[in-house]
This record gives C-alpha cells, structure tokens and sequence, in this order.
C-alpha cells in the first residue's frame, strides 16, 4: 500500500508555466508592514476583556485580513503573477474574465474563417476584404477586452473584499495560501529541470574540455615539428652567399611558408588553450549554479510543506475563529434579550405599581371630595330657601296688592301652587282635572 502523505512530493512529469518576476519592493514592504502587528499592551487586552473590547479586536483583525489581502494582490502585479489564478472570484467577477476570453476566441476565429475565403471576385463582390477588416477590429477590440479584463475583476473583488467580513477574507487568504503551495511546487519543477539541464551541460563541457586539452597537444607536436624546420629553413637562408639568386628567393619563400604555419599553429594553440579554460570554468560555475539551485530547491520543499500542512490545519483554526465571533455574536444578543427583558419587567412592574398607586389615590381623592361636595349642595339649599323666602315675601305683597287694587283674594291661587306636586311636568301644561277651554272669538288672549 502506498503511502500518500508525501508533503515533499515533487512530481517531475508535471509542466509549469514559466512567470515573470519583477521583485521590487513588494516583499520588503509586506514584511514591514508585518513588523508593526507587535503589540505591547497585548496582555493587558487580554487580562482586561470584555465582550465589547473583543468586538474592537475583532475588527482589527478584519481590518489586518483586509490590508494583507490588497497587500498581496499588489504583490502578485508586482511579481508578474495572473491575477485570476492567484484570488478567490466570485462569479459576476469571474465573469468578466470568461467573457472577454470568449470574445477573444472567437475573434480570431471569426477572422480566420473570412481570411480562408478564396480571393475571388465573386467573394470580393460579397463582401469579402470588408467582412476582414471588420474581423481585424473586432479582434483588436476583443483583445484591447481581453487585457482590461484582469483590472477591472481586479476592481470589483478590492470593491467586494472592502467590507467583507473576517470569514469570507480568511477564506481569501487560505485561497492564496493554496495557490501559493501551487506556486511553490511548480517553482520546483522549474528548478528541477533547469538542474537535470546544468548536468547535461557539465557533461558537456568536460569532454569539449578534454578535447580542447587533447586538440591542444595535437597542435603543439605540430607546432615543435614546424619550430625546428623553421630553424633549418632560417639557417639555409643565412647561409646562401647571393642574396639576388633564385636560391635565395626558394629559401626565404620556405622561411615566410614555414612561419605562416607556426603562425597559424601558435593561434590554434591559443584558440584551443582559452576553449579548455573556458570549458573548465562553466563546469565549475554550472556544478556552483546546481549546488545553489538545489539548496533553493530545497527551501522551497520546506516552505511548501510546511504551508501545505499549516494551511490544512488552518482551515480547522480559522473555522474555531469564525465560530468563536459567531458564538460572541449569539452571547451578546442573548445578554441584550436578557437586559431587554429585565427591563420589560422593570417596566411592567412599575407600570402596575403605578396603577395600584393611582387607583388608591383616585378612590381616597374620591373620599375627600365627598364632604366638598357636600359643602356646594348645602350652599345650593341654602341659595335656595333664601330665593324661595324672597320669592314668597314678593307673592305676598304681590297678594296684598291685587287685594287692594282688584278686590282679589289670591291667597288660595298660590297656596295651591305652593302645595302642587314639584314633579309634575313645567312645560306649561294644564293640570290634568281641569280640561282647558276652547278658545273663541271672545278670548282676549287668542
């Protein structure tokens, strides 16, 4: 049975695409930027913590996930790294991209299938040059798409990321931290095959160095052999007496023939002396180059294993995180309904209390009012009697005087009146055993 826990697995078959990088200052930036997260008043947050001081540290978190993640999105335009294969779209954002990709593709084709048409009249007569030049700037239009696509994803996952909140940007920075892993392997590969190409090229170096060393040999045996002919020939030349005799001209023609060659000899031992000195030094500098790429490499193994473990068991801790807020969140609304309804109580209570309190001071307020009440009513008898008193003193003068006057006694009249039921009806009615008298032309009141 395999075992499939390999964290330093690299897989060789595997082809990577090569990227460009343009370092900068991005890693000097995000690492000073994470220098300045130390904290010394740490414990004291910690020891003095409430519910609401964690809500203030828990936006600082978001607020540190938030700077992270624009700082590594910069960091990948800076590295020359494709942003849709670095970031977590979403996909409106992921949209964007596919369609300009889309346009782009079928641009091409589009301009592809007008170029194939025969360039006959007939098809010229249809159309056919125009039908191409519309295809050209479609497809320059479709790539001008094409190349603004990545920015303006870019724009709307930095607009998105803006208020997110801390799960959805630890879900980002665990996205990177994945992508990265990817990263890091095909960085390996890269590096794997740059080193299996060094070997191939120390091979190769060592025997052209062997062969310039053995060329070079080959040239200086020739070169000793010419040296000595070159002697002869100088000391024949010096020994012909007539110096305006063909047998001098013979002899310094073999001279000027035989330093041509050494000439000749002499270079090629240069030639092939520098080659073998050339050859010795990259073998040196390509066995430098291996050595230290493979020393990166396995940095690289390093750093990719443990990121792959730690993110694996990030996820979990993050989960926790999220819970813990989630958890924080529910603690809090319990503890406002808890207030909510302590106070509901407090109300209630004091509401009751308060109509206990009102309805006991309405009846006692009912109570004392009774003897005032009593107080007006003796008042209004009392006004009473005394216009009645008055009003009896004026019928009897009233009496006396139509006594006097008419020979009237009316006496009897308002004795009967005062003695009358005081419930009867006192709309003017007449009484009720007495009928009333039919009006006639002698009634003065008619």
């Amino acid at each position: 049975m395999s075992d499939d826990f390999d964290l330093l697995e690299t897989n060789s078959q595997e082809k990577a695409e090569k990227v460009d990088v343009n370092w900068g200052k991005a890693i000097d930036q995000m690492k000073s930027k994470l220098a300045q997260e130390d904290d010394p008043e740490s414990r004291q947050k910690i020891l003095n913590a409430t519910l609401d001081n964690v809500v203030d540290m828990a936006e600082k978190d978001r607020t540190t996930l938030l700077d992270a993640i624009k700082d590594l999105t910069d960091y990948q335009d800076e590295v020359g790294i494709m942003f849709e294969g670095f970031s977590a779209l979403n996909a409106a954002e992921q949209k964007v991209i596919d369609d300009a990709v889309k346009r782009l593709e079928r641009a091409k084709v589009e301009l592809e299938d007008a170029k194939n048409k025969p360039d006959t009249w007939w098809n010229n007569l249809w159309g056919r040059k125009s039908k191409i030049r519309d295809a050209e700037q479609e497809l320059q239009s479709a790539q001008k798409e094409r190349d603004a696509a990545d920015n303006k994803a870019k724009a709307m996952f930095q607009q998105r990321i803006e208020t997110a909140d801390v799960q959805t940007l630890l879900n980002e920075l665990s996205f990177k931290s994945q992508a990265a892993i990817k990263r890091l392997k095909d960085r390996e590969l890269e590096i794997k095959e740059v080193e299996e190409s060094l070997k191939t090229a120390i091979v190769e170096a060592s025997n052209n160095h062997t062969k310039a060393l053995e060329k070079k040999k080959e040239v200086e045996a020739k070169l000793e052999e010419q040296y000595a002919l070159l002697k002869q020939a100088r000391q024949a030349l010096e020994e012909v007496a007539d110096k305006q005799s063909t047998e001098y001209s013979e002899a310094l023609e073999k001279v000027t023939q035989l330093e041509q060659k050494v000439e000749e000899l002499e270079g090629l031992k240069n030639a092939y002396t520098t080659l073998a000195a050339s050859k010795d030094s990259f073998v040196h500098k390509h066995n430098l180059t291996i050595k230290v790429l493979t020393s990166l490499r396995s940095n690289l193994q390093t750093h990719r294993a443990k990121l792959k473990s730690d993110t694996d068991e990030r996820l979990k801790y993050y989960d926790g995180y999220v819970v813990a807020l989630k958890a924080r969140t529910d603690q809090e609304f319990a503890a406002i309904l808890e207030h909510l309804g302590v106070k509901t109580d407090e109300h209630i209570g004091e509401t009751l209390a308060a109509m206990h309190t009102a309805s006991a001071k309405a009846r006692q307020e009912m109570m004392d009012n009774i003897p005032v009440h009593e107080k007006v009513m003796q008042g209004v008898y009392g006004s009473y009697a005394e216009a009645l008193k008055d009003i009896r003193a004026k019928d009897e003068e009233i009496q006396k005087n139509f006594a006097d006057r008419y020979g009237i006694d009316m006496k009897e009249i308002f004795d009967e009146y005062y003695k009358a039921d005081p419930n009867a009806p006192s709309d003017g009615g007449e009484p009720a055993g007495e009928p009333k008298p039919k009006a006639n032309d002698d009634d003065l009141l008619g």
